[in-house]
């Protein structure tokens, strides 16, 4: 038996096979999360499509660690901010705004992921933004929007702005706020936001080196953009050759994400 299908067994009464693999995905994610660092308290917020005809969508209940979500305390709303199922906790209505704008108009957003990390804020509070200056940051610019702060997103009118600038990129940076990956699967999602936050870390430490970092010609820009802006060899390099390993770690440091 895979993995996948030992936890597709595990799916509660009630709930679909695709439902329930969907929130240990997911819980598997915010464990990722707090595992490397990222988290902010009880702040800051992922969310995963149901999978199915309604918009619904997964998202963390509001008040616990990353590092204490499993797959069935997540909660799940649909597009009005409605929850859908039963949960002491509330949702966070920021998270609401931000997530709900995307999940509305991408059909492909199978997983948006959004963190306030240190670098990652830094670099999009920079004028300068994200640079192509490393192989990493390459895997991100060719694929990378930007979105002004307009303060704590409370305010529905906002999400047009938030889809507009969005458009079709999958990496963002939220100016003088965080990071945003888009992605077709949970993987997807969580492999472009370890290249976004690793190619901001990267770009503050060059920084810190001096003012002038080595040049990189244009034409190897151009060659690594070509290389990595295929959307279906990014799915399955992240469902099928990064996720796997990362479950197994999580599996071996505290399974309890499943349950």
């Amino acid at each position: 038996m895979s993995p996948a299908e030992a936890r597709l067994k595990q799916a509660p009464s009630g709930m679909t096979d695709a439902e329930w693999n969907q929130r240990v995905n997911l819980a598997a994610c915010y464990r990722l999360v707090a595992l490397y660092g990222w988290d902010d308290l009880v702040d800051t917020h992922i969310s995963a499509r149901v999978p199915g005809p309604d918009h619904h969508f997964l998202i963390n209940p509001y008040g616990l660690m990353f590092e204490e979500i499993t797959a069935s305390s997540l909660v799940k709303v649909d597009l009005h901010g409605n929850q859908l199922s039963e949960s002491e906790y509330s949702i966070n209505p920021a998270g609401f705004t931000i997530h709900s704008a995307i999940h509305e108009v991408r059909e492909d957003a199978g997983c948006v992921l959004h963190l306030h990390t240190p670098d990652g804020t830094a670099v999009a509070s920079c004028m300068e933004g994200l640079l192509p200056m490393n192989q990493t940051a390459q895997f991100v610019t060719h694929d990378l929007a930007y979105h002004d702060y307009e303060g704590v997103a409370l305010d529905h009118d906002e999400r047009p702005r938030l889809q507009k600038d969005l458009g079709n990129k999958n990496h963002m940076l939220l100016r003088n706020h965080g990071t945003l990956t888009v992605g077709r699967s949970v993987a997807s999602a969580f492999e472009r936001m370890y290249h976004l936050e690793r190619a901001c870390t990267m770009q503050v430490r060059t920084r810190m080196l001096g003012p002038t970092a080595y040049p990189v010609e244009q034409a190897v820009i151009d060659k690594n953009e070509q290389l990595f802006s295929n959307p279906d060899f990014a799915e399955r390099r992240s469902t099928n050759l990064v996720w796997p390993p990362l479950l197994r770690k999580l599996d071996r440091i505290d399974p309890s994400y499943k349950s």
